[in-house]
């Protein structure tokens, strides 16, 4: 989503309504925020009115000072930039000049009560997460002893099912089928099922299954992280498959490399139980130790002795 209206932030938030213009909505583009005191001062160069402005307690007061005159000159001009809307925050009373300015340049003007920091903060993190770059990739994401392991493969290779085994042994469904994907920092992506889907899966010959009814609410998460890539494919003799784990391959998501394991599918493979090994393994790299390469640097050091 590359822009959020005001009304939906509004209801969200829960707002309050000071003035809002009938024919009139406004959009933020940016999950930064503005506050107006040098605009109150009368600075107005690189004035950041993109942004929703935000009245605190510090502003309010200063503007209090100000003459009847200058203050109507402040913010006729602050009202006449596309502001997407104006916040007065800790439950401060709205001045009858800037109510009166807002509805001349039919601008939105809203309160709430909470104090201001904590308010930008709550602000901040919800356009964070509304303007994420964002995208849906068929597959599924399931919670592995805490790491957030997306599973992929071409459709009929046994994703759903390889799932639902996983609840079975105890870890959680996020999305079957398709998985939301947003970009929430510069390395960090989190995925979740669209609402209609949430927390259904789809086994072919039993139907639509509802994980949550079926196995409590222990068996779902709403949203992850997602940590590692896990690609199923069918199972080819003669094709080279990683024996050892030292060569690592990368899924590029969103322009974030996410480590991917590829792992063959035939008949007697428990792919559940691969899966979550997998899984302590990429949690074990974590924290420093790497099997495959001490395995190789023994090899190696062996290697060198026997010459």
């Amino acid at each position: 989503m590359d822009k959020v209206s005001v009304r939906q932030i509004i209801e969200d938030l829960k707002l309050d309504i000071v003035y809002m213009p009938e024919d009139v909505d406004y959009y933020v583009t940016s999950s930064d925020v503005n506050r107006p005191g040098l605009q109150y001062a009368g600075f107005f160069d690189y004035f950041s009115h993109d942004r929703i402005q935000i009245v605190g307690m510090g502003e309010y007061q200063y503007f209090q000072y100000l003459d009847e005159k200058t203050r109507w000159e402040r913010l006729n001009k602050l009202f006449s930039y596309d502001i997407p809307a104006l916040v007065l925050t800790r439950g401060l009373k709205p001045n009858d000049d800037a109510v009166e300015c807002a509805k001349k340049h039919k601008k939105i003007f809203l309160s709430t009560k909470m104090n201001t920091t904590r308010f930008i903060n709550k602000l901040s993190n919800y356009l964070d997460a509304k303007l994420a770059p964002s995208t849906t990739i068929h597959g599924v994401l399931v919670d592995v002893y805490g790491i957030g392991t997306l599973i992929m493969g071409e459709s009929g290779v046994g994703k759903s099912e390889t799932a639902l085994e996983l609840v079975k042994r105890g870890h959680r469904l996020v999305a079957d089928d398709a998985v939301e994907i947003r970009k929430i920092d510069e390395d960090v992506l989190i995925g979740q099922a669209p609402e209609l889907i949430r927390y259904l899966m789809e086994i072919r010959g039993v139907g639509i299954l509802d994980i949550k009814s079926l196995f409590g609410v222990g068996a779902i998460k709403p949203k992850k992280y997602i940590d590692m890539v896990i690609h199923l494919e069918p199972w080819e003799d003669g094709k080279y498959y990683d024996r050892l784990g030292i060569d690592e391959e990368y899924m590029d998501i969103l322009g974030i490399p996410v480590e991917k394991i590829t792992i063959p599918v035939k008949p007697g493979r428990n792919m559940a139980m691969i899966i979550e090994v997998a899984a302590r393994n990429y949690r074990q790299k974590a924290m420093g130790y790497n099997a495959a390469q001490e395995f190789n640097s023994k090899l190696m050091q062996r290697l060198g002795d026997d010459r």
